[in-house]
């Protein structure tokens, strides 16, 4: 993971909110119990860590960033905040029964070293709901017409499925389910493609500065370059069909549900 987020960390939670029907879709997957103890690895300023802690579960959120931390502690003093890494869990082996990571498998540094360790401290039969997109949905998102090059960056840094199968080989985990994520209009967290249907969102500079895309790995030049081009398609009334271009079946994100076997 980056601590880039420490660059970024001012203003983050105003745009960066849980949204409540992927709130949902996290505790659908995870099956959590009240009893129990999890782990949301790359927390940040702890949005669904303090969501599902609000429905009685425990968690412990882990983060690199100290910038995030701050807030997250402010935000929920109860809560266990831990500085660390997807590689690097500063606690016990087994101790969690679940984890989640929400669009952050991409900020991983070792993907393998990172399952190993997921898989350290995972209780056996526990699971791991991954929210993020793959390179595949990725080249299916408009944002690639305005902005080239900075879709590019996001995108080569992003794990395939392929790649995650391949990272937890050497473990105890298994792929057991995945589910797609369309991009609903309701959608209350501003991440990178939460203006799919509402472009509007890309003119709001808070809300650019809370996604890694726009934040880190864009040129300057283009961003102004390609809100301009964007704002132009939207008065002639041209975004739309620019838009249908990029219409497919792919879903904008997905569900990576994967959890530890036991041998018998």
């Amino acid at each position: 993971m980056d601590v880039k987020y420490n660059e970024i960390g001012a203003g983050y939670s105003l745009t960066r909110q849980a949204d409540p029907y992927l709130t949902e879709r996290i505790l659908y997957h995870l099956e959590p119990q009240n009893s129990k103890l999890y782990l949301d690895i790359g927390c940040g300023t702890g949005n669904y860590t303090c969501a599902l802690a609000n429905k009685g579960l425990n968690f412990i959120g882990v983060e690199p960033s100290e910038r995030m931390l701050i807030e997250a502690k402010r935000r929920n003093q109860q809560i266990e905040w831990l500085i660390g890494t997807a590689e690097h869990i500063p606690t016990e082996n087994k101790i969690f029964d679940g984890i989640i990571a929400t669009l952050t498998i991409h900020h991983w540094t070792d993907l393998k070293k990172a399952f190993v360790e997921l898989n350290r401290v995972l209780a056996d039969n526990g699971k791991i709901v991954i929210f993020t997109s793959t390179p595949k949905q990725m080249k299916g998102y408009w944002l690639n017409h305005y902005f080239p090059q900075m879709l590019h960056s996001s995108i080569i840094q992003m794990p395939s499925l392929s790649d995650v199968q391949e990272a937890i080989k050497q473990t105890s985990l298994e792929i057991t389910d995945i589910e797609i994520y369309c991009i609903e209009d309701n959608l209350q967290e501003c991440f990178l493609y939460s203006g799919k249907n509402n472009p509007d969102r890309y003119f709001n500079e808070l809300l650019r500065r809370g996604i890694s895309s726009f934040s880190s790995l864009a040129n300057i030049e283009e961003v102004k370059q390609g809100l301009s081009k964007l704002k132009s398609d939207i008065d002639n009334q041209s975004f739309e069909s620019i838009k249908d271009r990029y219409a497919n079946e792919l879903g904008d994100y997905s569900f990576i549900i994967i959890q530890k076997k036991v041998a018998h």
